[in-house]
């Protein structure tokens, strides 16, 4: 059973590594988004996760080579009043993807077990047969031609609480910052408990939940790429489909690009050396016939 406390939040990823890492990664994403494309397979992840855990980051760098036309990010608040008059879920069939594109909840259905239930939105008996229904929509699409993805990252509330001053004091991102986020932090076991429940009993075998350690966030965004790409592997070979992993040749490419650069750089060096010494040697020559 995945649990919060099994998290090693010490994980960490230098930053060459990183950088390294991410390049591959989102390539085999752009890779698989063109697979699942030509497949008309549907690709839903949900993100969650405590505020500030980088969720917001950890789907830019998921995102951002890949076609964008075949993409679209949703993020989920509180529903509007005229959401309200449908069954909760019905926000939520109306935001998803078509067979052959992608789509990101940002916050997703799961706000039912979670903050509905924590705030008290949400009758006790409402969230409690929500981890069913939710599992039957879950299953419905995976049934269907979609592949169904949940991230939860993680940090613990020292490092929430960093994220949350060095935001504070940062005019680009001061405005992450509510005055909910800081009542939320009184609530943090609150929301670990009912996380792991979550994770008890939603976690199912076509619909998994991927735990992240986030105190990291290099770390976690590329844990993220692996897992995304991973699962998509592990949908084809259940389908009988082969995604074919091309990453080897960007890498060719981009040597056989430093190598014309180089060889661009000698000759204009050559050139440029051949210009400069061929006065001088007809300068020398002049001397020698006077002579």
């Amino acid at each position: 059973m995945k649990k919060l406390d099994d998290l090693d939040l010490s994980l960490e990823l230098d930053k060459k590594m990183y950088k390294k890492k991410i390049k591959m990664l989102q390539y085999e994403m752009l890779n698989a988004q063109q697979f699942l494309f030509n497949n008309k397979i549907g690709l839903i992840v949900a993100f969650e996760g405590m505020d500030a855990a980088g969720k917001g980051g950890a789907i830019k760098r998921l995102t951002e080579r890949v076609d964008p036309r075949g993409l679209m990010v949703t993020p989920i608040s509180a529903p509007q009043p005229h959401e309200k008059r449908y069954h909760y879920m019905h926000r939520f069939w109306r935001k998803l993807p078509q067979h052959g594109q992608i789509t990101i909840f940002d916050r997703s259905w799961y706000g039912r077990v979670l903050v509905e239930r924590i705030e008290g939105f949400a009758e006790e008996q409402e969230w409690k047969r929500a981890y069913d229904e939710i599992n039957g929509f879950e299953k419905q699409l995976t049934d269907e031609d979609y592949i169904v993805i949940k991230f939860w990252i993680h940090i613990d509330e020292a490092e929430q609480l960093k994220r949350f001053n060095d935001r504070a004091q940062d005019p680009y991102k001061a405005w992450k910052l509510t005055d909910e986020d800081w009542r939320n932090r009184e609530k943090f076991g609150l929301y670990s408990e009912a996380a792991d429940e979550m994770f008890a009993k939603t976690d199912t075998e076509n619909a998994p939940w991927f735990l992240i350690p986030g105190n990291d966030k290099l770390y976690a965004r590329v844990q993220v790429l692996k897992e995304v790409i991973a699962h998509i592997e592990k949908e084809a070979t259940r389908r009988g489909l082969h995604l074919t992993n091309v990453l080897e040749a960007p890498e060719q490419d981009e040597q056989d690009e430093v190598d014309e650069v180089e060889m661009e750089e000698v000759a204009a060096t050559e050139e440029i050396a051949a210009t400069t010494t061929a006065p001088l040697k007809k300068k020398r020559a002049k001397k020698k016939k006077s002579k």
